[in-house]
């Protein structure tokens, strides 16, 4: 039982509910008036997301962030400059071998913020800077909610037909959101710290439900009659090149730019990450509803990519530190 137990224990749950969601939505999709119940379901959920992003993201952290400039400029040019640049990289893999919807959600991926979570605990265990990966992670996340919009209306617009009109909707699904829980954070905060568990339920379980509304819509539209096994192997070598790519850049930048070894921890795991959690439900307000299913499964598959190899880089890191003077 020993060995089965650690096996379960780094299960990811949440990816496997991820992975539930799509099947269960390719059997049981939804349809006519149930699915606009859902879309006005799906509008509630991403609000909430946006608005607890605002609450639990200090304010504080983002401005300290400016103090040190490098770590985080860094940080935020890997995110929002490599990537991308490498996301239109992927656009001239042909599309007999890789769906032209597909490479569009690789690019998509390349355009979101980094996680926080997932970041921060990476950081923790290859024992680097913790507080700088906390600022940087989490200015990462206030500067996408801009940003992310910004680079899918000038790389992706043309290709999705991201119109003028969806600025008014980003802001109420996106800024008005996130922008309340940053001025209600004062008060509301401490509670959801407090409860972290049952907000940590809610945000998981509004994932899962604009998961399954996206590839709902899609198996509706035919996602499955363009998406092959073939496809889906090429997704995930892709996916697998551009975080091998950004791996390597982060780590060769980190020493050119002089950082310490923990900051080079830091830029290494934030520098690499793609936040599913925020890039699902920015996916069903920029893009079109046809095409949120398909374009989010690079992400979905990038993802659960990024935590196996970063974990093991991680753990290896944290090995082979040196370990800390002790404290007198």
């Amino acid at each position: 039982m020993g060995p089965v137990r650690r096996v379960v224990a780094r299960v990811d749950w949440f990816v496997v509910s991820l992975l539930l969601a799509v099947v269960v939505a390719s059997f049981f999709p939804v349809r006519g008036q149930a699915a606009e119940g859902l879309e006005v379901a799906v509008v509630v959920a991403v609000g909430w997301l946006f608005f607890l992003y605002g609450v639990r993201l200090p304010t504080k952290e983002a401005v300290d962030a400016l103090r040190d400039w490098r770590l985080h400029g860094s940080v935020l040019a890997v995110t929002f400059i490599v990537f991308p640049l490498l996301g239109l990289a992927v656009q001239l893999v042909p599309s007999s071998v890789v769906p032209h919807d597909l490479k569009l959600g690789l690019l998509f991926l390349t355009l979101l913020p980094s996680t926080v979570q997932s970041s921060i605990a990476f950081t923790s265990i290859a024992r680097g800077n913790v507080a700088g990966a906390v600022v940087a992670a989490s200015f990462s996340n206030l500067a996408g909610v801009v940003l992310t919009p910004l680079l899918v209306a000038g790389l992706l617009g043309g290709a999705v037909g991201f119109a003028v009109d969806s600025i008014g909707t980003i802001g109420l699904q996106l800024l008005a959101p996130f922008v309340a829980g940053q001025l209600l954070r004062r008060w509301i905060a401490p509670w959801v710290l407090a409860h972290k568990r049952l907000t940590t339920l809610t945000d998981r379980g509004s994932v899962l439900l604009v998961v399954y509304s996206a590839f709902s819509h899609g198996v509706v539209d035919g996602i499955w009659t363009t998406v092959d096994v073939g496809s889906v192997v090429a997704v995930v070598v892709l996916c697998c090149v551009v975080l091998a790519v950004v791996l390597t850049f982060t780590s060769v930048l980190g020493k050119k730019l002089g950082f310490s070894r923990a900051d080079r921890v830091v830029l290494l795991m934030c520098g690499s990450k793609k936040s599913l959690a925020s890039g699902v439900p920015m996916a069903t307000v920029l893009l079109p509803a046809a095409s949120v299913g398909i374009m989010v499964l690079p992400l979905m598959i990038f993802h659960q990519i990024q935590l196996i190899v970063c974990a093991v880089i991680a753990r290896r890191m944290g090995d082979a530190a040196e370990p800390e003077p002790a404290r007198t």
